[in-house]
C-alpha cells in the first residue's frame, strides 16, 4: 500500500501534462505509475482481508480486528506523512513545469536563446529597452504583467524560460535556476541597447527565491525585486505543533529532492541576502501568502544590507501585487527600479 500511495505521487505529473495538453513521451510512463500504484493500494486491504486471523469468538475477533485496524490507521497515516506525501511532493516539485509556446506579451520583442555556464540553450522573449536599462523577469511566464509594466517605462524586459521549461533545454532543476538567471544577464550586458551597469532582476514565487541566491553570486544584478520568495523546498521555520510535522520531514524532502533533480540545494537565502549588497534589494509579499513568505521575508530583509526596500501589499494573494494594488504596485517597483539602475550613473 505504502509502494501504491508513492506510485499516484510519482504518476502525479503526468496526470497534470495530461490535463494542460503538454503530454511528451516520459509522462507515458507516468500514467502507468498511476495505474500500478492504484492496483497495489487497493490490493492492499484485499490481502489483509484474506489473511486474517479467523479462530476464537466472535468477540475476541472483533476486538482483535478492531485493535488492529486502529493500528493501520495510525501507521498508514504516519507512513503518508512521513514518507509518501514528502517524496511525491518532491518528485513533483522537480516534474512539474511549464511546456509549449512561450506566453502572449502583447508587445513587439524578438525570441532569442540564451546559453548557460553549463552550456544548455534556454529560450526567452526580450522587449528592447529604450532607456538603457533591462530586467530580466523569471520565470518569464509568470509576470507578463509585470514584463508589460517595465516595458511602458521604457526598460527592455528578458523573459526567460528556465531550464527544462517551456522550449528551453535541460531537464526542470530549479535548484539550478541560478544559472539560467546568470545566465540571462550576461545575455543583456552584451546587447547594444544595454548599458552593462543597467541591468535588475524580477523573480516570483520560486523564482524570486532563486533570484535571490543569483544575485548574491554575481555582481551583473544591480537592483533584484524578488515577490513571494518563501521557504525553499527543505527548509522552514515552523512553531507548535507544525514544527513537529516539519521536523522529521525537512531531510526527506531534502534529500529526495536531491535525488530527483540530480542538484544538491543552495544554502539558505537568509545567510546570503547579505552578499547583495551595496546593490538594491526590494522584497514584495502577500499576508498570509504561500510558502511561508509571511514568515521569511522580514527574515530576508533584517538579513539584507542596504540599501533595501520591503512592502506587504494588502489584500494580495501570493505574487498577485500588480492585481491587489495596480497603481502603486507599479508606483513602487518602477520608482525602485529608476533609482537603482537610472538616476546618476
Amino acid at each position: 500500500m505504502t509502494l501504491g500511495a508513492l506510485g499516484l505521487g510519482i504518476g502525479f505529473p503526468a496526470g497534470y501534462s495530461v490535463w494542460h495538453g503538454i503530454t511528451s513521451g516520459a509522462d507515458f510512463t507516468g500514467l502507468l505509475a498511476i495505474l500500478a500504484g492504484g492496483a497495489l493500494l487497493l490490493s492492499g486491504p484485499v490481502t489483509l482481508w484474506k489473511a486474517r486471523r479467523t479462530g476464537g469468538s466472535r468477540r475476541h475477533r472483533y476486538l482483535r480486528r478492531t485493535g488492529a485496524a486502529v493500528l493501520a490507521v495510525v501507521v498508514g497515516a504516519a507512513i503518508v506523512v512521513f514518507v509518501v506525501f514528502p517524496i511525491a511532493f518532491s518528485y513533483g516539485y522537480t516534474h512539474v513545469g511549464r511546456a509549449g509556446p512561450p506566453p502572449n506579451i502583447g508587445l513587439a520583442h524578438e525570441t532569442v536563446s540564451v546559453t548557460t555556464s553549463d552550456s544548455l540553450q534556454l529560450t526567452a522573449s526580450y522587449v528592447p529597452s529604450r532607456n538603457r536599462a533591462a530586467i530580466v523577469i523569471f520565470p518569464g511566464a509568470s509576470a507578463v504583467k509585470e514584463a508589460r509594466m517595465l516595458a511602458r517605462h521604457g526598460y527592455g524586459v528578458l523573459l526567460l524560460d528556465p531550464r527544462g521549461q517551456g522550449k528551453s533545454q535541460g531537464d526542470l532543476v530549479r535548484w539550478a535556476g541560478d544559472r539560467d538567471l546568470i545566465a540571462g544577464a550576461r545575455y543583456l550586458q552584451g546587447r547594444p541597447d544595454v548599458d552593462a551597469d543597467r541591468i535588475g532582476g524580477f523573480g516570483s514565487s520560486v523564482g524570486g527565491e532563486i533570484l535571490l541566491v543569483a544575485a548574491a553570486q554575481s555582481d551583473a544584478f544591480k537592483a533584484v525585486v524578488s515577490e513571494g520568495a518563501g521557504f525553499p523546498v527543505g527548509e522552514g521555520e515552523l512553531t507548535g505543533i507544525d514544527r513537529l510535522l516539519f521536523v522529521p520531514l525537512k531531510p526527506v524532502m531534502r534529500a529526495a529532492t536531491t535525488v530527483f533533480s540530480n542538484h544538491g540545494p543552495p544554502p539558505p537565502i537568509v545567510d546570503r541576502i547579505g552578499r547583495i549588497a551595496p546593490r538594491h534589494v526590494f522584497l514584495i509579499y502577500a499576508e498570509p501568502g504561500m510558502g511561508g513568505e509571511a514568515i521569511r521575508q522580514p527574515q530576508y530583509y533584517a538579513a539584507a544590507g542596504e540599501p533595501k526596500a520591503i512592502w506587504k501589499v494588502p489584500g494580495s494573494a501570493h505574487t498577485g501585487g500588480i492585481e491587489a494594488r495596480p497603481a502603486e504596485y507599479e508606483r513602487r517597483v518602477v520608482a525602485f527600479f529608476d533609482g537603482a539602475l537610472l538616476e546618476a550613473k
